[in-house]
């Protein structure tokens, strides 16, 4: 009884989003949303709605299922679109920025 949710293009790095994710991979789902809940991290918020949204759709799924037994049993972070932007600098050059973004996706099961 697995059930997943995926946040697409979200603009946080995978970098960041990865340690996130690292830390709650195989967590219980009680306790995996404790631990976002007081992560400052900034990716730690969207990857709290993408397990939100994991917990609905398996409630939807299999109604009868205890949430409470759930475990995070896959999580991982694929690299997204990137925005490039570029920075004026000295002696009228430029030099570029990359803004990534992130893929989400969460799997929960018995």
């Amino acid at each position: 009884m697995n059930s997943q949710a995926t946040a697409r293009n979200v603009r946080v790095t995978p970098r960041k989003a990865r340690l996130v994710a690292d830390l709650i991979r195989g967590q219980n789902v009680v306790r995996a949303m404790a631990l976002l809940s007081t992560l400052r991290n900034r990716a730690a918020e969207p990857v709290m709605k993408v397990l939100q949204s994991a917990l609905a759709n398996a409630d939807q799924l299999h109604p009868d299922a205890d949430v409470d037994n759930f475990r995070i049993t896959k999580a991982f972070i694929n690299e997204a679109r990137t925005l490039k932007r570029f920075r004026a600098r000295a002696m009228g050059r430029a030099s570029g920025i990359k803004k990534r973004s992130s893929h989400i996706t969460l799997e929960i099961g018995d």
